[in-house]
C-alpha cells in the first residue's frame, strides 16, 4: 500500500516520497501552467514586444515572484495550511471552524465558494487552449492548423472531454499519473529558464522588491497599477493548495511546494532574459500572439516543451476539479448545498468524485471554449473571480486568527496587509470586466445565488421542524398495527430520517403514518444514517421502544462502504428475529425454501408548499426555487441504493403558520333563492 493510500490514526496523511509524488500531481497544476500565459498577457497589455522596456520586464518579475512569495508562501503554505477542518482544507472547511463567530460569516464563505467553483470552470478552457495554441510555434503543425481556430476549438474540447471522463478514477489513481509528468514538467520549466538565466545573469536584480515598487509607478509600464491582473495571474493556483490538502496531506505539501516555487521563479527569471536580449526583433514583434515561454526555447526543444505544456494543462485542470469536488461536498455538509450521490474511488475520505458536479463542469468549460475562441480572449476572464475567492478567505482566517487562536494583533495585522494586497489585485481585475470578466462573476453569481437559496430556504424548513418523542405514540401505532379494518400496507414501512437522537423522530413521518393516510404494517422502521470518519465501519445500534414492532435504527457506515439501506436492513431484521426481538414475518408464497422475513416498503418524504401557508412573498419564492434545484440535485432513492425498491414518494405540506382566513356566513334556504336568478352570480362548472 502507498503512502497516499494509507491515512493514521488522527486521519491525517502521512508523509512518504509516493504521497509527495501525488502531491506534485495533483496540487500544483493550475500555478504550474501560469508561466505559460503571465508573461504574454503582460506584454500584450503594454502593446507588444516593440514598445516593452528593460525596467518593465524588470519590475513586472519582480512583481511575480513577490506575489508568489506573499500570497502563496506566506499566506496559504505559512498560515492558511495550519488552519485545517480534521485534515480538511478549502474555504468551507476554515468557515465550519468559525462560524460560531457571527452569523454574517457565512457570506464570505458562500462568496469565496461561488467564486472558487467558477474559476474551476474557467481554468480547463484557458490552459488547454493555450497549451494548444503553442502547437502553432512549431513550423510542421503550424502547417496543419494554419490560422484556424476552429481546429484548436476542437482539439481542446476533445481533451477536455477525455478529462473529464477519466475523473471517476479518483485523485490517487490520477496522482500517480500525473505525479511523475508533472515533476518533469517542473524541472523542465527550472532547466528552460536556467540557460536563458546563464546568459544573461543580469535578470536576478528582479529579485529585489524595489522594481516591483518602481514599476507600479514608472512610465515604462503603460498599464500603470492595471499590470496587477496580469501579474495576479502567476498565483492562481495558490487556493487549490489549501482546498487539495485533505486530498494529499498538509506535510506533503510543505515538502514540495519549494521545489515547485524554484521551478516556477527560475522560468520566470528565464523569460524575462530572453526577452531582454530579443526586445527589438521586428520579426517577432509580428507574431500574433507571441508567446515568449515558448519562443524562448530552442527550435529542436520547442516540441517537447508544447507537449509537456499540453499534459500540464490539462494537469492544471485536474487540480480545480478535485478542489471542486470538495468545495461541493462540504457545502453540502454545511446544507449551502443539495445532498449529492458521492462515489469514494479510493481508499482516502478526501478523494472523491461527484458525478453531477463533474458533468456540470464539463458543460461549463466546454461552452467557455466555444463562446470565447482564443486564449486570449480566455485570459480577460481569468483571475477576476479567484481575486474574490482570496479576499474572503482573507476575512476568515482573520478571524480564525483573532477569534480562534487568540492572536488578536496578528488578525488585524494579517487582515489589513493582504485586505489591501488583495483588494488592489482585485480593483486591478475589473479592468478585465467589460472583455470577458463578466463571464466569470455572473457564473460566481449564479453559484452564489444557489447557495443563498438553498440555506434560506433550509432555515425556513428547520424554523417549522418539530421532533415527537416516540414513546407517545406507540400505543397509536399499536391500535393501527392491529386495526383489521385497514388493510396492510407493507409487512415492513421503512423511513429514512435526519433525526440522529434515538427516541425522537420528526413530526412530518408520523403525520404520514397516522395522518395523511394511516399505514399498517408489521413493523415500521425509523433509519438514521451516520458516516463516520473510518473507511469500513459498519455497525447499528438499536431502539425498539419496548416492542416487537417499532424499530429506530442508527447505521455508522464508513465513508467507503455504500448507503445501500435495503440490503442492511434486510441483515438487520434476520438478526432480530434470530434473537427473539422480532417476531418471524413467515410467508406461505415464495421462490425461496423458507422465508422469515416478509417484504418492505421505503417511503420517502418530501416537503411542499400549501397555498394556506403564511409566508412572505420572498419565502415563498425561496422555497420553492429551493425545491426545484433539489429535483435537479437527484432522487435519495439514488442515495440509498433503493432504485429496485418498493418506494412510496410523498408530499407534506410545509407546516408553517397558515395564513388567517375570514369563515363563512352560513345563509338559509330563501336566501339563496333570492339570490339564484341575478345576473352577476356566476356558477361555476363542476370539475370534469
Amino acid at each position: 500500500m502507498s503512502d497516499i493510500e494509507s491515512q493514521s490514526k488522527n486521519g491525517q496523511i502521512p508523509i512518504g516520497m509516493g504521497a509527495v509524488l501525488v502531491a506534485i500531481g495533483v496540487v500544483y497544476g493550475d500555478i504550474g501552467t501560469s508561466p505559460m500565459y503571465v508573461m504574454k498577457s503582460i506584454i500584450s497589455e503594454n502593446g507588444g514586444l516593440s514598445e516593452v522596456s528593460e525596467p518593465l520586464i524588470l519590475g513586472s518579475l519582480s512583481l511575480v515572484i513577490w506575489t508568489l512569495t506573499l500570497l502563496t508562501t506566506v499566506k496559504y503554505v505559512l498560515i492558511a495550511m495550519k488552519a485545517d477542518n480534521h485534515g480538511e482544507g478549502g474555504i468551507f472547511a476554515l468557515f465550519s471552524l468559525v462560524k460560531k463567530y457571527g452569523k454574517w460569516l457565512i457570506f464570505p464563505a458562500m462568496i469565496g465558494g461561488a467564486a472558487l467553483l467558477a474559476d474551476g470552470m474557467l481554468t480547463p478552457a484557458v490552459t488547454v487552449t493555450t497549451a494548444i495554441e503553442g502547437l502553432r510555434t512549431i513550423p510542421f503543425f503550424q502547417g496543419l492548423l494554419g490560422d484556424n481556430q476552429n481546429k484548436i476549438i476542437v482539439i481542446t474540447l476533445v481533451i477536455i472531454g477525455v478529462l473529464f471522463l477519466i475523473q471517476r478514477a479518483g485523485t490517487s489513481s490520477i496522482g500517480k499519473a500525473f505525479g511523475p509528468i508533472m515533476t518533469i514538467w517542473f524541472a523542465f520549466l527550472a532547466v528552460a529558464g536556467f540557460f536563458r538565466i546563464v546568459e544573461m545573469p543580469g535578470i536576478i536584480k528582479a529579485l529585489n522588491p524595489i522594481w516591483a515598487l518602481r514599476i507600479l509607478v514608472s512610465p515604462d509600464n503603460k498599464m500603470g497599477f492595471m499590470i496587477l491582473g496580469s501579474v495576479f495571474l502567476a498565483t492562481t493556483g495558490a487556493e487549490a493548495l489549501y482546498s487539495d490538502m485533505g486530498h494529499v496531506g498538509k506535510g506533503n505539501i510543505y515538502i514540495s511546494w519549494p521545489f515547485v516555487k524554484i521551478c516556477l521563479i527560475v522560468n520566470y527569471l528565464g523569460q524575462g532574459a530572453w526577452l531582454i536580449q530579443n526586445k527589438n526583433l521586428s520579426a517577432l514583434d509580428r507574431i500574433k500572439d507571441m508567446n515568449p515561454f515558448f519562443e524562448m526555447l530552442p527550435d529542436s526543444i520547442r516540441p517537447v516543451g508544447v507537449i509537456l505544456g499540453t499534459v500540464a494543462a490539462i494537469i492544471a485542470s485536474q487540480a480545480l476539479i478535485t478542489g471542486s469536488f470538495t468545495l461541493v461536498s462540504e457545502a453540502s455538509r454545511l446544507n449551502l448545498m443539495p445532498h449529492m450521490q458521492i462515489h469514494y474511488p479510493t481508499m482516502i475520505k478526501g478523494q472523491i468524485y461527484i458525478p453531477l458536479v463533474n458533468t456540470i463542469l464539463w458543460i461549463a468549460c466546454s461552452s467557455i471554449v466555444l463562446f470565447f475562441r482564443t486564449s486570449a480572449n480566455m485570459e480577460a476572464a481569468y483571475g477576476l473571480s479567484i481575486t474574490l475567492t482570496m479576499l474572503m478567505t482573507t476575512v476568515l482566517l482573520s478571524i480564525y486568527l483573532f477569534k480562534e487562536k487568540g492572536k488578536k494583533i496578528f488578525g488585524i495585522i494579517f487582515l489589513a496587509f493582504f485586505g489591501l494586497l488583495e483588494g488592489s489585485f482585485f480593483v486591478s481585475s475589473l479592468s478585465k470586466f467589460a472583455r470577458g470578466g463578466y463571464v466569470a462573476l455572473f457564473m460566481a453569481f449564479v453559484l452564489f445565488a444557489i447557495m443563498l437559496v438553498w440555506d434560506r430556504g433550509t432555515k425556513i424548513e428547520n424554523s417549522q421542524a418539530v421532533y415527537l418523542d416516540i414513546r407517545h405514540y406507540v400505543d397509536q401505532l399499536r391500535m393501527l398495527r392491529e386495526d383489521d379494518s385497514i388493510p396492510y400496507q407493507t409487512d415492513n414501512l421503512v423511513y429514512v430520517t435526519k433525526d440522529s437522537k434515538m427516541k425522537e423522530l420528526d413530526r412530518d413521518i408520523l403525520y404520514s403514518i397516522l395522518d395523511r393516510r394511516p399505514k399498517r404494517a408489521k413493523a415500521y422502521w425509523f433509519i438514521n444514517i451516520q458516516v463516520t470518519d473510518k473507511p469500513y465501519t459498519r455497525e447499528y445500534a438499536v431502539e425498539s421502544f419496548g416492542t416487537d414492532f417499532i424499530f429506530k435504527i442508527q447505521l455508522r457506515l464508513g465513508f467507503k462502504v455504500g448507503q445501500r439501506v435495503n440490503v442492511y436492513l434486510r441483515q438487520i431484521v434476520e438478526d432480530l428475529i434470530a434473537s427473539g426481538e422480532l417476531p418471524s414475518q413467515e410467508s406461505n408464497y415464495s421462490v425461496y425454501e423458507s422465508n422469515d422475513v416478509g417484504n418492505f416498503q421505503f417511503c420517502l418524504i418530501r416537503k411542499m408548499l400549501v397555498p394556506e401557508s403564511d409566508i412572505s412573498p420572498s419565502g415563498r419564492a425561496t422555497v420553492a426555487l429551493k425545491y426545484a434545484i433539489r429535483r435537479v440535485a437527484g432522487t435519495p432513492a439514488r442515495w440509498y441504493g433503493l432504485e429496485n425498491s418498493s418506494l412510496i414518494f410523498e408530499y407534506v405540506p410545509l407546516f408553517i403558520k397558515m395564513k388567517t382566513h375570514r369563515p363563512l356566513d352560513r345563509v338559509g334556504k330563501k336566501e339563496i333563492e333570492k339570490h339564484t336568478d341575478q345576473t352577476d352570480v356566476a356558477s361555476l362548472d363542476p370539475p370534469i
